[in-house]
Parts: C-alpha cells; sequence; structure tokens
C-alpha cells in the first residue's frame, strides 16, 4: 500500500512509541482515517494488534495522537504577530499556508483541512473532532486579524479564509503548483484590499 508499510515490513520489529505516532500521522495525512487498515499501521509500525491497543486504546486513539502530532508542527499559523498590515497579515499566511501543503519533504495537503470530510456512521464521533479542530483554527486565525479589525469583521474574515485554506489543501492534494495557488491567493489578497478594511490600524465598531 505505501512506502512506509513496505520499509517497516523489512526491518526489525521494534516499537518506539514517538515514532510509532509519527508513523501514522504520515500514512493517515496521506490517505486518510479510514483509507488506513490496522494491518498497515502494524506492519508500518512494526508491531502486533495487541501492542498498540495496549499503547493507543484503539486506532482511533492513534489517529487522536497523530492529529496532535500534526498540531505541533511548524505551519502556516505560527509567528504571525509580526506583521504591520492586515494585508500583510492575509498574505503572509496563505504564502505560509502554501508552502505547508506543497512541501516536497511532506505530505500534500492539510491534515486538519482535509480529514474526514466524508466519513461512515461508525466515525461520525472523530469526524466531529476534526470539525471541531477546524473551528478551533478558524477562531486562531480571527485572533490572528484582530489588531485591524472588529471582532465580528475579524470572525468573518477567518471564516472567508479558512475555506479558502481548505480549498488551497484540495487543490494541492489534486496535483496544483505553487505557482498555481499563490495566483489564488493573490486574487484573495487584492479582493480583501479592494474591500476598503483597514489595513494599518485596527477598526472601531
Amino acid at each position: 500500500m505505501d512506502k512506509l508499510v513496505k520499509k517497516r515490513r523489512g526491518g526489525p520489529r521494534t516499537f518506539d512509541r514517538d515514532q510509532a505516532v509519527d508513523i501514522a500521522m504520515r500514512l493517515f495525512w496521506r490517505h486518510g482515517y479510514e483509507g488506513v487498515s490496522l494491518n498497515d499501521l502494524t506492519a508500518a509500525i512494526g508491531i502486533a494488534p495487541p501492542s498498540l491497543y495496549a499503547a493507543f486504546g484503539s486506532k482511533a486513539g492513534l489517529y487522536r495522537e497523530a492529529l496532535d502530532r500534526y498540531s505541533g508542527l511548524p505551519r502556516a499559523l505560527g509567528n504571525l504577530g509580526g506583521t504591520a498590515s492586515l494585508g500583510e497579515t492575509v498574505e503572509t499566511l496563505l504564502d505560509r499556508a502554501i508552502d505547508a501543503v506543497t512541501d516536497p519533504d511532506e505530505e500534500l495537503g492539510c491534515m486538519i483541512s482535509s480529514g474526514m470530510i466524508q466519513c461512515g456512521e461508525d466515525h461520525a464521533d472523530l469526524a466531529r473532532e476534526l470539525a471541531e479542530r477546524r473551528s478551533m483554527m478558524r477562531d486562531t486565525i480571527a485572533l490572528k486579524l484582530e489588531p485591524w479589525l472588529d471582532r465580528d469583521r475579524a470572525a468573518s474574515l477567518s471564516r472567508y479564509l479558512v475555506t479558502i485554506l481548505q480549498g488551497l489543501s484540495v487543490q494541492a492534494r489534486d496535483g496544483a503548483s505553487r505557482g498555481d495557488l499563490r495566483q489564488v491567493a493573490s486574487e484573495v489578497v487584492a479582493g480583501i484590499r479592494a474591500r476598503g478594511l483597514s489595513d494599518d490600524k485596527r477598526e472601531t465598531p
């Protein structure tokens, strides 16, 4: 199924929890939760199913830890505090997102933005957790915008930007290049500036 699986099948069957979470994260990131079986996970990590259950409780438990690991990666939302204007903040956010979802050394797309958009009823709880993580991402972006916008406008613009970020993730997985996605980002930034939103000071209600 996967290079990681093939590599681990031929290697020693040792178990390192930190490495196991990293391997699982990359499998889930690449194939989605339902696209990775328990056999895929145990083969890639190099352990038997009882050991996986003892360590993580279930496949879903391992998936949650993989999501936490992914959330800790230096992705698009980090270190946006040094921007000098609303336009620069949005432009920097989108540029970093594009770099992240097209990084040739990582999997394509965003594990959270694209995660479990559709799933079976058995996994509805996990899908809700992914939706909550996307909501948290939206709230984080809104806070980054509040130096230039009142809370309501920051929340509205944040929802729009999260929609764009989800689209960028899907486009990256479909093979769009960085250049393609930067053209999209340029249109977004131009549109925001054309709306007349304050670009150098906080708006007051």
